[in-house]
């Protein structure tokens, strides 16, 4: 179920979850900013994994590939309040405020310790969720304009991906597809994040690997797989998740073609 407190731009929602779980592939146009009340959210990136749980405060940088996956915990479900900065606030934002320019190499996902600040505010913004109608522009704009505030109130380096309208530029697609290989996504995103048209992607691809990317996709994800069976004992369940696979059918499947026997073989042999 969700909540927004102006449907046409959906740019503040109340989220909640009652599925025991949901797993989503996220590449976000627009930045998120996120305030979980209840339930737990994992977060799985190219090299690392993070939970986040009530109370916690993060946001998503767009463009940011990663999975999420959220799940009810202690009885309560999965319940969050999001704030999307869209491009065109922020830059009408960051053309009343000069931004902090800093060097700073910030983390994929950036969370803030609790502030008062972050409190008050978010307890100021569930009040609006009970209201029927429409939340007026004038006074949604002062609700982001004042998160945006608070946020670099707290940390002036968020200016560092905030006030940044760039697009991505073309960049070295070995590196790039080695580290995020197993997020599922459409060719023409991963092209789009490397810089190239979907042609130029294709080509340089086979320039560098020799395969289809289609191909070296699903052999770098078995491989993935075949590593988490073996060596983690993790259950097929789970590793056909992990390893950027839509379904588990799928997955067994490409599996046995691949290696000439069922995942759950690895598991029952180790034993």
């Amino acid at each position: 179920m969700q909540k927004a407190l102006l449907n046409t731009s959906a740019e503040i929602v109340l989220s909640c979850l009652s599925e025991k779980y949901l797993k989503n592939e996220v590449m976000l146009k627009e930045h998120c900013f996120v305030r979980i009340i209840s339930g737990e959210l994992k977060v799985i990136l190219a090299n690392t994994s993070r939970v986040f749980g009530p109370k916690d405060t993060i946001i998503f940088p767009r463009r940011q590939l990663s999975t999420v996956i959220q799940y009810p915990k202690d009885n309560k479900p999965y319940k969050c309040v999001l704030i999307m900065f869209k491009s065109d606030r922020l830059h009408d934002y960051y053309s009343r405020n000069s931004a902090y320019h800093s060097a700073e190499c910030l983390s994929p996902v950036i969370s803030f310790e609790h502030h008062a600040l972050i409190e008050n505010y978010f307890t100021s913004l569930l009040s609006y969720f009970d209201l029927n109608n429409e939340l007026p522009e004038q006074l949604l704009q002062l609700k982001i304009d004042e998160a945006l505030t608070i946020l670099r109130m707290i940390d002036a380096s968020v200016d560092t991906f905030l006030a940044d309208f760039s697009e991505p530029g073309k960049i070295d697609l070995e590196e790039f597809m080695d580290r995020n290989y197993m997020f599922n996504m459409p060719l023409e995103k991963f092209s789009y994040l490397t810089g190239r048209s979907l042609t130029t992607f294709k080509r340089d691809f086979n320039k560098i690997y020799g395969l289809t990317p289609q191909r070296w996709l699903t052999l770098k994800r078995l491989n993935l797989a075949y590593y988490l069976l073996s060596e983690h004992k993790q259950n097929p369940i789970k590793v056909y998740r992990e390893a950027g696979f839509e379904n588990l059918s799928h997955f067994s499947y490409a599996f046995k073609k691949q290696f000439g026997y069922s995942p759950k073989h690895i598991l029952h042999v180790g034993r």
